[in-house]
């Protein structure tokens, strides 16, 4: 189920860069491991593609990669196809789920700002379809939001977390059913948590690179 309607996917834009610390540099810091292996013609598969600013990043950088970008949300596909307009030749987008991501064999992988979204069964079943996915020995570079999860730890990391996304002039109500939303509707796991779903799914060589404020950051290649 997606999380981003017709209404969702208009404002989406505006989200990554003010909700995620340092996000275009997390950007940059992903090209920058993937580039260490894949290949200059190398074909990527790019996980929860929606609004296409990770698409648009990647593909300004590397010339001749291509993409394949999957995500179940129509209206952010939609807007993805927009965003990268100008490399629509080596950007295809498909709706739906991992499974139903072409088999490739791909040189590379990412999911950027998806994984809360989903609950750890889904999470280890996104891992090994993408690892399938990959040729022997290929990155996969893996973002989103991760912490602690022992109270009052993951209260105060909510709170932190809200107040640091929040747009200007919300009221103490407002902060407060937002912190309730993250709270609920959110599936967060404790990073240590995430490394044993990578492990278990067949990656290895799982290196943590990216700490911002309540974001974590993983690369790690197909086994």
């Amino acid at each position: 189920m997606s999380y981003f309607d017709e209404q969702g996917a208009a404002s989406y834009l505006d989200g990554p860069p003010r909700q995620v610390p340092g996000y275009a540099g997390l950007l940059r810091m992903t090209m920058l491991l993937l580039a260490e292996r894949v290949p200059p013609d190398g074909r990527m598969l790019v996980l929860g593609a929606g609004g296409g600013l990770e698409l648009k990043a990647f593909a300004d950088g590397h010339a001749h990669w291509s993409f394949d970008g999957v995500d179940p949300s129509g209206p952010m596909l939609h807007l993805a196809a927009k965003t990268t307009a100008e490399h629509a030749a080596r950007i295809r987008l498909h709706e739906g789920y991992i499974d139903i991501a072409p088999d490739g064999p791909f040189d590379g992988a990412t999911c950027i700002l998806v994984f809360h979204f989903m609950t750890p069964e889904q999470r280890l079943d996104a891992l090994r379809q993408l690892r399938r996915r990959l040729k022997p020995g290929a990155p996969f570079v893996l973002a989103h939001i991760s912490f602690p999860q022992a109270e009052p730890e993951r209260s105060r990391w909510i709170a932190r977390h809200v107040a640091f996304g929040a747009a200007a002039g919300l009221t103490p109500e407002q902060m407060d059913s937002a912190r309730q939303a993250i709270g609920t509707r959110l599936t967060i796991l404790d990073p240590a948590e995430e490394e044993t779903l990578l492990r278990k799914a067949g990656f290895t060589d799982i290196t943590q690179f990216y700490t911002a404020f309540s974001f974590r950051g993983w690369v790690a290649y197909a086994g």
